[in-house]
């Protein structure tokens, strides 16, 4: 098929007008191409001369490809106004493609979030969603069959588990793909490390996260129904929808209700999970140069066994987040903030991390693992639920039952803390075996 392609990225604009210029560049330089100028003011009208002049020359449609067809407007999250304009901008813009059909054979659009039709694509009504079709749930990563058989000469040495549990784990209600970002870049360097998500901060998500005083162990396991999971909008953003549509939470499993889909979500794999907590701790604590020692002392303590070192540990870490901090934020006020704070330095470590895991007897706030030890969390604030011991309750529940395999040293750990003093005032543990 003869034909002719360009390709442009977007960049970051800091409001319609400076995307609007580059718009218009961007076609300046197609038309030119041609030997022509086009000098029509709006940016649509130009767009939809410039499809039917390709379909003209080549005598053949075209073929629209948009990559990131959302970033301008991600770009400027945390500014509304200037996102909302540039929202209108490119729902003009990609209103042409509809306008287009006689002379386009197929267009492709792919993006981080899914926006609803109403709000971006209200002209593009023939869109055909296929985030969770399961027929394309491949798509956009690896296979364990591709991998082991595309990359199976380089392969040799490497621990197949350990990759998987690094870089595997996205579903889109289907099979499970690896990361390929991640996998070449370790086939590259042969080191475990967080190659993807480095590759961008998740600035606004974090700051959603603690706008909303979200508690953050609840990030292991979250359910959302198709409502939304189906939609993203400026003005009702939800934190399941954009953790999904981000990539930091993926399905689990699809539950089938009466009349309605729920989708249960969890982190993919170990580099987003010890990644995104890591970068939470920075923000929670507001003492990132105390974390790193204090991440080191704490796994000491938990490979020792030794609870009343894990103690000094975290009251340390607590007296270290400067006043200043508190008083700038209000995070130390909600009752999540300082199961958070623990859940983050477990997880940021790489261990084996469950939070609110369901026993028979109910839910333990934190289970923590390292080899042959369990260390089971029950967490209070005292001017919010002053009534009862977090310690006598782990006792009364019995909670370790559900981990009492021989060879296993199990130890049950309550904590209160004050928001008036901002640490640690109650802390007890008890070994069972």
């Amino acid at each position: 098929m003869s034909g002719y392609l360009h390709q442009f990225r977007w960049r970051r604009h800091k409001n319609r007008a400076e995307l609007d210029v580059k718009i218009h560049a961007l076609l300046d330089s197609l038309f030119q191409k041609f030997g022509e100028t086009n000098q029509k003011e709006l940016i649509s009208d130009r767009f939809f001369d410039l499809i039917q002049k390709l379909h003209d020359t080549n005598g053949e449609k075209v073929v629209i490809l948009i990559d990131e067809y959302d970033k301008p407007i991600l770009d400027n999250i945390t500014n509304l106004d200037a996102a909302r304009e540039i929202r209108e901008g490119l729902k003009n813009f990609y209103s042409v493609i509809k306008d287009s059909d006689a002379h386009v054979t197929f267009s492709l659009l792919t993006g981080v979030s899914k926006f609803s039709k109403v709000s971006l694509f209200s002209g593009l009504n023939n869109l055909q969603d296929i985030t969770l079709d399961s027929r394309y749930a491949t798509l956009c990563g690896y296979t364990q069959h591709d991998l082991q058989t595309i990359f199976a000469d380089q392969l040799r040495g490497v621990d197949l588990t350990q990759l998987k549990r690094w870089y595997n784990g996205y579903c889109f209600v289907g099979e499970a793909v690896y990361n390929p970002f991640d996998i070449l870049l370790y086939l590259d360097r042969r080191e475990f490390k967080n190659y993807w998500f480095e590759t961008g901060t998740p600035t606004f998500l974090i700051d959603l996260l603690a706008k909303k005083q979200f508690p953050i162990p609840r990030l292991e396991s979250m359910a959302s129904d198709d409502s939304l999971m189906n939609s993203f909008d400026l003005d009702c953003i939800e934190i399941e929808n954009l953790m999904f549509q981000t990539g930091y939470l993926t399905i689990k499993e699809v539950r089938h209700l009466a009349c309605e889909m729920v989708y249960i979500l969890v982190y993919p794999n170990l580099e987003v999970k010890k990644s995104l907590t890591d970068r939470l701790l920075n923000y929670f604590s507001g003492a990132p140069s105390e974390k790193s020692i204090g991440k080191v002392n704490l796994f000491e303590a938990l490979n020792e066994g030794n609870i009343d070192r894990l103690k000094d540990v975290f009251q340390a870490f607590f007296a270290s987040i400067p006043h200043d901090w508190y008083r700038k934020n209000e995070l130390s006020g909600y009752e999540g903030y300082y199961a958070s704070i623990f859940y983050c330095y477990f997880t940021a470590l790489g261990l084996d991390v469950v939070a609110e895991d369901t026993t028979n007897k109910g839910k333990v706030d934190m289970r923590v693992t390292l080899d042959h030890r369990i260390f089971i969390f029950e967490f209070k604030v005292v001017e919010l639920t002053p009534a009862g011991k977090p310690l006598v309750q782990l006792k009364k529940k019995r909670y370790h039952e559900k981990y009492a395999p021989p060879g296993n040293e199990i130890f049950l750990v309550g904590i209160e803390f004050s928001k008036t003093d901002r640490n640690i005032v109650s802390y007890e543990y008890e070994k069972i075996a």
